[in-house]
Parts: structure tokens; C-alpha cells; sequence
């Protein structure tokens, strides 16, 4: 599990390798991840917007920006959670994912709340020591 908190709101994400949606001989493999937003300030919060930075083991980054996530811009109240399940599929058999969600609060002040750095790892990565 990777954590971080950002202005109160605490980012939780833990990958999992889906083994049954890849495809190593044609370079295709897939993770979900699921991620734990909570709020654990004094005032109310919503997600609008997510970016996305997505790293190949090959160092190849894609960048993903959209409205809310899985379709809906959370409000999460003060001591409480918002969790979503989502996922990425990869050419290499690793990588890394990082980002930032965009918050508001209740007086309509506009926020970045990071998301942790979190390795997606499969078992087909072939590790070489130096």
C-alpha cells in the first residue's frame, strides 16, 4: 500500500497485477489499482479533475488528465472516504504511476492533492543485477 496527504486528504493506492488480462508474449500487461481517498480535515472537499503520469519500464510516459475518476467527482465530507477501483495496461512488464487529483472545498478555493509514487510490478520482469 503507497500513502500520502496532501492538505488533510490522504491518498491510498494498492496495484495488483491482473495475470488473466495479460498477454506477455504480446507485450500486453495490465494492473488495476485501487485507490482510498480520505478527508480527514474540517471541511468538505470535491475531486474534479485527475492527472496521470504512467512510466513504462522503458521510461516511455503517458499523461492522463480527465474529469473526476470512473466517471464522478466525489464529495467527501470531513472524516469520511471515497474508494474507486480503475486500472492501466503496460507494454513492459513494469512501471511506475504518480499524479495529482484537483480538489475544491467549500469557500471554492481550487487545490492539488498528490498521489503517490507506486511501482507496478508482474512477475515476467526479468530483474538484471549490474
Amino acid at each position: 500500500m503507497y500513502d500520502t496527504i496532501t492538505r488533510n486528504i490522504q491518498v491510498s493506492v494498492e496495484p495488483l497485477f491482473l495475470e488473466e488480462e495479460s498477454v506477455p508474449e504480446n507485450n500486453h500487461y495490465v494492473w488495476a489499482y485501487k485507490v482510498t481517498i480520505y478527508n480527514r480535515g474540517k471541511e468538505k472537499v470535491q475531486l474534479l479533475n485527475r492527472y496521470w503520469k504512467i512510466t513504462d519500464s522503458k521510461g516511455i510516459v503517458k499523461e492522463v488528465k480527465g474529469s473526476g475518476v470512473v466517471g464522478e467527482q466525489p464529495v467527501i465530507s470531513p472524516g469520511g472516504s471515497y474508494q474507486y477501483m480503475s486500472g492501466a495496461p503496460l507494454p513492459t512488464p513494469s512501471g511506475l504511476m504518480e499524479g495529482n487529483y484537483e480538489m475544491v472545498n467549500d469557500l471554492g478555493e481550487s487545490f492539488d492533492v498528490e498521489i503517490p509514487l507506486f511501482s507496478l510490478d508482474s512477475p515476467h520482469e526479468k530483474i538484471r543485477p549490474n
